[in-house]
């Protein structure tokens, strides 16, 4: 595909006849209103190649979007095309052919956070699908050629677009400094905690507690290495831990974004424990007992996306230590986007996948 002539559209895929020359993309136009038109396929700028998109990811951030018109202090100002997990194939550059994860944000490179090995946090950073960035909900995308990653050959699209989040993941964990041995209790299992609690698993946690208010991810936590699971229901799950390990647990992992999981997060933690906030708020307020916490004496640590995880990402999936596309329990088309984002909505199973170039009821 493409390696003769890298400047050629490949054609291995299929393309349903109404969009053969036109790139179908979906653009969010206020709360709950979304469109798919077609649009122009785009012309790669200098440094960026054309990527024929096969797989992306809704994450939690991206119903912010869809629920509320935007996200912390980014409001919607127009429209929008939503999707940052994603993959695809390249189709031009020196990468012509090849089958990659994309990281979607753009750092600048030279301020100095990005210098001192902190993109993530980049006061310039702009990130897919989020403000002047369009993302991947379409099927193609021009993208720097840095910012992509080549699949190996037993990584398929689907779980090459689940290493973005598996790379949050890995810097919450990063950001724990969790040392062998340590106890350890997921708050939230979407797919990012239950990528958490598997790392965890790998980094030698000792006991693992895993909580959340939807059934079918306390079942999902616990195939996945949980050690005991507690559905979060009015408190009860704080309770219900602290009963298992009295003096609390080394290091908790918020990944629900409520108040409610904060709360239990400050609770469940032991005297000097460490606590990782991943979740987002719907109201961009995070809100926990300050006199607890004191006395406790917490460390409290917020995560902002990732920083270098790719490859590590990568070679956790290639090798089989963590499991990511069993976490995908929807898979959809870019026409039927209302299923994907109303199942999405209502939590529906674990990861909602859209697939550009698949047909509809396919």
């Amino acid at each position: 595909m493409g390696q003769e002539n890298p400047n050629s559209i490949g054609t291995d895929l299929p393309r349903p006849s109404w969009c053969d020359s036109k790139n179908p993309t979906l653009r969010l136009l206020g709360p709950g209103s979304m469109t798919l038109q077609e649009e122009e396929i785009p012309s790669p700028a200098p440094g960026e190649v054309l990527l024929r998109v096969t797989a992306v990811g809704i994450c939690g951030s991206d119903l912010h979007w869809w629920e509320e018109g935007g996200i912390g202090e980014s409001k919607l100002e127009r429209p929008l095309v939503l999707g940052h997990e994603f993959a695809g194939h390249v189709e031009t550059g020196r990468l012509a052919g090849a089958r990659v994860a994309v990281e979607p944000s753009i750092h600048c490179a030279v301020c100095d956070l990005c210098r001192r090995g902190h993109p993530n946090l980049c006061k310039s950073v702009r990130f897919a699908g989020h403000g002047e960035i369009d993302g991947a909900l379409r099927r193609w995308i021009a993208w720097p050629e840095s910012l992509l990653f080549p699949l190996p050959d037993n990584v398929s699209d689907a779980a090459g677009a689940m290493l973005e989040p598996l790379g949050v993941a890995l810097h919450t964990l990063d950001l724990a400094h969790f040392r062998l041995g340590e106890s350890a209790a997921v708050i939230g299992c979407g797919p990012i905690g239950l990528m958490i609690l598997q790392l965890l698993r790998r980094a030698g946690a000792s006991w693992i507690a895993a909580t959340d208010r939807l059934p079918h991810r306390v079942e999902a936590a616990r195939k996945y290495g949980a050690d005991f699971c507690s559905p979060a229901t009015k408190g009860e799950e704080v309770e219900s831990i602290l009963r298992q390990r009295s003096a609390g647990v080394d290091v908790v992992f918020e990944a629900a974004g409520d108040r409610q999981a904060l709360e239990a997060s400050v609770e469940i933690a032991a005297t000097g424990g460490r606590v990782l906030v991943a979740g987002i708020p719907p109201d961009d307020q995070i809100c926990f007992p300050a006199a607890v916490s004191r006395r406790k004496g917490l460390t409290v640590k917020l995560v902002r996306r990732m920083k270098h995880t790719y490859p590590r990402a990568t070679w956790l999936v290639s090798s089989g230590l963590v499991e990511v596309e069993s976490l995908i329990s929807h898979r959809f088309s870019l026409e039927e986007y209302d299923k994907a984002f109303a199942a999405a909505t209502r939590r529906e199973g674990l990861k909602v996948l859209l697939e550009p170039w698949r047909a509809p009821g396919g």
